[in-house]
């Protein structure tokens, strides 16, 4: 199919909106998702790069064939993993279907209830939903579904990476397969990502459960990219000259984060909202210093919807510069244009995200540019590993593996997601009202997520719901919700499978700042959005802290971002220290900061071994393996070895080294690591007698035995093999 026919194909209100935009041509992204769309019944996996189109190529075929032919129900499903990216393809959407008479609906917790009551009265066109608001509505009206949902052509799933590998994607496909089968449709599924790279993998994820075949489009768009990595080295401040030291080297820092973004629309990304917070709190000093606009804004799940979208919309239409500090909320796909710079505070935990947020700049033809900086506390009398830039050798990893190789993480999903077979299973329990015992187990273990539980395991943890409460079981033999059941899923928290905790509303007056899940006393100096702020009242009750704009220094509420690291990207950082080439976007910083520690591992020979004695009985263990293995060897020297090597110490910095004291040699403690990375015991042994660990909300909810089984599937990694 040619893009002259693609073109003649689509309806005529999507002809007339290409003129209307003044598109020259439809973008390769779009004829080939026509082809399939158009031609075969195939599922769709659509990987390209950021702002190439995807949007457009997955509902012009899909509008054109509704428009042809009107569907009785709801004829497309849109699934996006934020109310704001729902929101901002409502406004798109709406704009393009305003002359088809097609109707588009956006249902999730902000949307208006009047037109949620219509569309279940009158289920017609497009709907746009969250994960969290499919599950309510396949909870809470599972008779409304066959109705809403008889006629479901296709179902469009954007950001789909954000969802493999997670607890939240298995629920989501959890529920794709119940919907199928409540409504009894077989639509055609269209995954949409720029980050993808293991393509194997996400075809079979989009596909689970159904027996489409998937055509994969992936036009790797060739772009211009501009990228810098700059580091400042913060002495540790033991006396006075060092403390003004330290002062000078901060004020270099926050001033080259200044410099580099306050001219320009531009994101800032980070890996936690405390570090969101703070670093727009030092720009606006710094702007207020120099008698500067302020253009600065803060981005994240705990700010109110209202300057979330005040930021937005700086970003998108403001005439000036507008910058905003961001975590993953900006990352994924909200349309706020081409950003002149993406800067990144650190490095990303992935390249994944660092692929996402590079694609945030240079839209529209221009080169994409992102420059990473991060600011390292150094103390010269630090222990040996301490020494080591490890932010700043995970930033190269991650620049390198994917420039050079095309590399991304790849998905590796749970093999026994105990909390969400509590979910499941009480969602189940709920829209059916009562079941016999079998076939909840039948409805449940044929959702793809469980492919590898038992029936045996199964009907061990329906008795242990039996119970504790959470399900009771009818004289009749009859399973129902249980009184503990129901105050778990009657409450709106259970229908997210992410942790979801409860937070309290900050008002300045009455405006709606954002929210805080940790809450000081009155007279505490907090930071929020980017300023500061006194509180002077705190209702328990409603849940809501008043509070007063001050000047000054204040606390911020939040713990840093933590996240996985794989082990590709360890092995990487090895490879870049061990090396010698010197990166050509290493800014004059960060290539005297790779020097100095290249030559102190020459000098130290700390590359030559993973265990290194550090005097006395001190040693430290680099093992250069992934987050996951990191935590094995950790368990197995607590849990195995720890008496036999008489370790009397082993303190993780995770994921990069431990420090350990004990009568043991070098040489037999990494004869302990390699046989812990063998695999060649039983796993039990890395937990303790009485250990049963969580690894994902509701965990606690599933018995011990389950826990520990599905632990040693999902939580440890101990055949990584040998680290030296």
């Amino acid at each position: 199919m040619s893009m002259e026919n693609t073109f003649d194909r689509l309806a005529p209100f999507i002809q007339e909106y290409i003129y209307k935009k003044g598109w020259s041509e439809l973008r390769e992204v779009q004829v080939e998702a026509a082809k399939t769309l158009f031609e075969t019944d195939h599922h769709l996996l659509l990987a390209s790069g950021t702002a190439s189109g995807k949007t457009e190529a997955a509902f012009f075929p899909t509008l054109t064939k509704l428009y042809e032919n009107p569907s009785a129900s709801i004829g497309i499903l849109y699934i996006g993993p934020l109310k704001a990216l729902i929101n901002d393809q409502f406004e798109r959407l709406s704009d393009l279907l305003e002359e088809a008479h097609i109707k588009v609906t956006h249902w999730h917790g902000d949307a208006p209830q009047s037109e949620k009551t219509k569309l279940v009265k009158n289920p017609s066109g497009v709907l746009q939903i969250t994960p969290e608001s499919l599950e309510s509505l396949l909870m809470n009206k599972a008779n409304a579904v066959p109705q809403m949902f008889h006629d479901l052509r296709y179902i469009i799933i954007d950001e789909v990476h954000a969802f493999m590998g997670k607890d939240r994607g298995a629920q989501l496909l959890c529920d794709l397969n119940r919907l199928e089968a409540m409504a009894g449709v077989h639509p055609t599924r269209i995954g949409l990502s720029a980050t993808l790279k293991d393509y194997e993998g996400a075809a079979e994820w989009l596909r689970s459960g159904t027996g489409n075949a998937v055509d994969v489009n992936d036009l790797d768009i060739k772009r211009s990219l501009r990228i810098a990595v700059e580091h400042f080295m913060i002495p540790d401040a033991k006396t006075t000259e060092e403390t003004e030291l330290a002062a000078q080297a901060e004020a270099a820092y926050n001033g080259f984060v200044y410099d580099a973004t306050h001219k320009k629309k531009c994101i800032i990304f980070t890996n936690s909202r405390d570090t969101a917070e703070e670093v727009i709190r030092n720009m606006r000093r710094i702007a207020a210093q120099r008698n500067d606009r302020d253009v600065f804004y803060v981005h994240h799940g705990s700010i109110s919807a209202a300057l979330r979208e005040e930021a937005e919309f700086a970003l998108r239409e403001g005439t000036g510069p507008a910058v905003s500090a961001a975590t993953l909320t900006l990352e994924l796909g909200i349309d706020i244009g081409g950003m002149d710079r993406t800067l990144q505070i650190g490095a990303p935990y992935s390249a994944s995200s660092f692929v996402q947020r590079l694609g945030r700049s240079g839209r529209r033809g221009n080169a994409a540019e992102m420059i990473f900086v991060s600011a390292e506390e150094f103390d010269d009398m630090a222990a040996l590993p301490a020494k080591i830039p490890w932010t700043l050798l995970r930033s190269i990893a991650v620049i390198e593996l994917y420039l050079k190789e095309k590399w991304v993480e790849p998905i590796i999903e749970k093999k026994m997601p105990m909390g969400l077979l509590y979910h499941q299973t009480m969602s189940i329990l709920k829209s059916h009202t009562n079941m016999l015992p079998q076939d909840l187990a039948k409805e449940v273990l044929l959702l793809p997520p469980f492919e590898n539980i038992s029936l045996g395991d199964y009907g061990n943890f329906l008795k242990h719901l039996i119970l504790t409460g959470h399900i009771e079981k009818m004289d009749e033999g009859d399973l129902i919700v249980g009184e503990t059941g129901e105050r778990i899923i009657n409450n709106f928290h259970f229908y997210a499978m992410f942790e979801d905790e409860e937070e309290y509303a900050v008002y300045c007056e009455s405006e709606e700042i954002g929210s805080i899940m940790t809450i000081p006393p009155p007279g505490y100096a907090m930071t929020l959005a980017g300023r500061s702020w006194r509180i002077l009242e705190v209702d328990h009750r409603h849940k809501t802290v008043q509070v007063e704009l001050i000047n000054g220094k204040s606390d911020t509420l939040w713990t840093g971002g933590t996240g996985d690291i794989d082990p590709r990207i360890l092995k990487k950082m090895k490879e870049i220290l061990a090396g010698s080439e010197m990166y050509p976007y290493l800014r004059p910083n960060a290539q005297n900061r790779l020097k100095k520690a290249r030559r102190l591992v020459q000098e130290t020979g700390l590359l030559a071994s993973p265990v290194i004695a550090a005097g006395g009985d001190t040693m430290f263990i680099i093992p250069w393996v992934g987050s996951k293995q990191f935590r094995t060897i950790g368990r197995g020297l607590k849990h195995m070895f720890k008496d036999e090597l008489k370790l009397r110490r082993c303190v993780p910095t995770e994921p990069y080294y431990f420090s350990v004291a004990g009568e043991v040699s070098p040489e037999r403690l990494l004869e302990a690591v390699n046989f812990i990375g063998s695999g060649d015991y039983d796993p039990y042994q890395l937990l303790a007698d009485d250990e049963a660990p969580l690894n994902g909300k509701n965990d606690e909810f599933a018995p011990d035995d389950l826990l520990r089984k599905a632990f040693i599937l999902d939580g440890i990694d101990n055949k990584f093999g040998k680290i030296g």
